[in-house]
Parts: C-alpha cells; sequence; structure tokens
C-alpha cells in the first residue's frame, strides 16, 4: 500500500526519526536532525544550499540523493467569506485541492492525502473522481509549506496563520497511512510545525485496521465519517461499511480514545441529505448507537455538486436534528459552510484526477488484497 517512491529522498516527507536515522547512516551527529528540519519547516528553504549551517559534505550528499519538493502551485480561488482554495500538482501530474478556512484567531488547513479516492462514498465529489494514486508524506507536508508561505503576508499580525490541520481533503488518509503517519508527526513536532496534537484531525470513513494502526503510532485527533445511524443506510452511503459495520469501527474508536486519555474524544462527522438521513427518527437513532459513545458530533449540511443526486436539507430539519441530540446531553455543533462558491466545501473537492478509472481497479484490487477494503 506504499506510494512509488521519488527518485531522490524527499527531505520534507522525514519525520524527526527517520532524519536522525538518516543522518547517523552519513556518519553525522544526531544534533543535525534539528538544523536540517528547522531550515526545512520553520525557515522553508527551498533549496538544499540554502542551509548554510550545515557541512558543504552533507549538502553534497543531500544533492546527490535528497531533494525538497512540495507540490506545484497551480491556481489560487478566494471565496466571498475569506476561504482559500489552492490547486496544486502532484508527482503523479494529477492536480490536488487544498483548503484554508479562516474563522477568528483559528485557520484550518483542509489537507489532501491521495489524488482522488478509491472509496466511493455516493455524496463526495471526491469519490466521483476515481483514484489515481497516494500522495507521499512530503506532499502532504508540503501543502502545509505552500499555505503558510501564501498566507504570511494576509495574516501577518497573527504568531501564524494556521492553527489546526484536518485530513478531511481529497483521499482517504487511511488508506495511504504509510505516508499519513510520518507527515503528521512532522506536523506536530516542535522541529516542524509544532501543531497540538489536538489540533490535528486524521478522519476516516472507518477504515479499522488503520485506526488500530494509528492507535500504535500516533495520539493525533480522530474524525469518523459516519453520515448514518445504521448499518442498512450506511452501506448505501459509505460503501467500506459492508467491510467494516459500524459496530466493529465503533469498537475500534473507542480503543484509540482510550488510548488518548486526557478526557479527548472521537469526532463524529455526520453530512444531513436532504429526505435520506435527516428525519426525526435518524436522529433518535443515531442517538441511541452514540448512547454509551463519548464523541462530539459535527453536523454537516450537504453541500451539492453536479451529479451528485442529493439535496441539501432545510433548515428546519437541520434544526431539528441538532437540537434534538444535544436534549440527548451530545455536544453537536453545525458546521457552517464555507468557500461552498467556489466548491471549497466539505464534499466538493474534485482536484484534477487524470489515468483515473485503470490505476483505481488496480487500486482496489491491492486493498482488498491487503485487507484494507
Amino acid at each position: 500500500m506504499n506510494v512509488t517512491p521519488p527518485d531522490k529522498i524527499d527531505l520534507l516527507g522525514l519525520s524527526q526519526d527517520q532524519m536522525t536515522s538518516i543522518l547517523v547512516d552519513l556518519g553525522e551527529k544526531p544534533y543535525r536532525t534539528a538544523q536540517v528540519m528547522k531550515w526545512l519547516h520553520h525557515r522553508s528553504v527551498t533549496a538544499i544550499d540554502e542551509m548554510t549551517d550545515i557541512s558543504k559534505k552533507l549538502r553534497a550528499e543531500f544533492k546527490l540523493n535528497a531533494e525538497i519538493h512540495e507540490p506545484e502551485m497551480i491556481s489560487e480561488q478566494v471565496s466571498a467569506d475569506g476561504t482559500r482554495k489552492w490547486l496544486l500538482r502532484a508527482r503523479s501530474g494529477s492536480a490536488i485541492e487544498t483548503v484554508f478556512i479562516p474563522e477568528g484567531t483559528r485557520g484550518t488547513l483542509c489537507v489532501s492525502s491521495q489524488v482522488g479516492c478509491v472509496l466511493d462514498c455516493k455524496f463526495c465529489s471526491t469519490g466521483k473522481q476515481g483514484f489515481n494514486s497516494n500522495l507521499t508524506a512530503g506532499e502532504i507536508v508540503g501543502q502545509l509549506r505552500v499555505a503558510e508561505r501564501q498566507l504570511a503576508g494576509v495574516y501577518s499580525a497573527r504568531k501564524r496563520a494556521v492553527t489546526n490541520i484536518v485530513l478531511m481533503g481529497m483521499g482517504e488518509p487511511l488508506l495511504n497511512i504509510e505516508q499519513v503517519i510520518p507527515a503528521v508527526s512532522i506536523m506536530m513536532d516542535d522541529l516542524g510545525y509544532g501543531i497540538s496534537k489536538r489540533k490535528v484531525t486524521i478522519s476516516t470513513a472507518g477504515v479499522v485496521p488503520g485506526i488500530q494502526r494509528l492507535k500504535e503510532t500516533t495520539d493525533a485527533s480522530l474524525a469518523i465519517s459516519l453520515h448514518a445511524p445504521n448499518d442498512a443506510l450506511r452501506d448505501q452511503l459509505v460503501p467500506i461499511n459492508r467491510k467494516y459495520p459500524i459496530a466493529q469501527l465503533l469498537s475500534a474508536c473507542r480503543d484509540y480514545a482510550e488510548n488518548l486519555g486526557e478526557k479527548r474524544t472521537v469526532t463524529i462527522e455526520y453530512t444531513l441529505l436532504d429526505g435520506v438521513n435527516d428525519q426525526a427518527f435518524h436522529a433518535e437513532e443515531l442517538a441511541a448507537l452514540l448512547a454509551d459513545f463519548p464523541c462530539k458530533i459535527n453536523l454537516i449540511p450537504f453541500n451539492p455538486f453536479p451529479g451528485s443526486g442529493f439535496r441539501r436539507p432545510n433548515a428546519a430539519n437541520v434544526r431539528y436534528f441538532q437540537e434534538y441530540l444535544v436534549n440527548k446531553g451530545f455536544s453537536a455543533m453545525v458546521r457552517t459552510t464555507r468557500g461552498d462558491d467556489i466548491d471549497a466545501a466539505c464534499g466538493q473537492l474534485a482536484g484534477q484526477v487524470a489515468d483515473r478509472t485503470q490505476r483505481s481497479a488496480r487500486y482496489r484490487k491491492i486493498a482488498a488484497e491487503g485487507g484494507l477494503i
């Protein structure tokens, strides 16, 4: 399930442990790790020769066997509400989308982990694009580097523009877990971007083995794209549920939450679809399902896109759904739609996915053989 590696090591995608291991193998002292990572992530150098306080010998070794590669900027769109969307070119030649959502003193960056997606959730524009390739750890981290550079002049009064990271962009993060883990480590590392583990969220549609693997490797926050209160409906909306039904998914989430401690909980994402999963009895079912499952619930009114076949729910149903959950003791928030005028809202990210049919079929075969889907 790994991505095809680039010809050279991408320094942007190396976690602190990985960087130290490589440097020690090259005969360098471990303290070099801090020097190199600060050049990459604090000063955002674009060329190895800019790392002026490391030896010429190490720079020569890096130039021979390593590179600094971040996704190429293709375009930027700015919404009327301040949301920004960047179209970035991946190594595959296809394009991915990254979204920045400002809200008061908080700035949330929605990061992609794959070019396209294989899971084909019925209400998601990304799934309609098919699948092309996984992103490397460097391409995932590179989206944050690009965003911080683009936002530096816009939010200069702040200590930093990006305060929160959500891996809720294009793709299923846990089907690219070997690259997501080091990327998330870099985002949370003080030698990287120093973003709190509470403010880095990995979202999954329910890849249970991936959740179990996360428990062993990270304490980032976890969000589950649930979207239905029962297996019959979720089988239709989120096809991976046929492999990992709700009971199995919630069990894995409980295990992960116990590992987090500090009274942290899993976030449940629930997209409300008009006449599909937004009725009063759905709210009752959801409350019963999660009655003994500590969580926060984000309710997301569906964001339309061409050919989806679904409609946005009416405001009265959304309000009732939220009030019912709150009255049952849940923390339930309605996510404000942001950036829909530039197709940057939740579920609308599409990118430009090339050669998707053949690769999607191949990827499904690999994933199935690996027991992931």
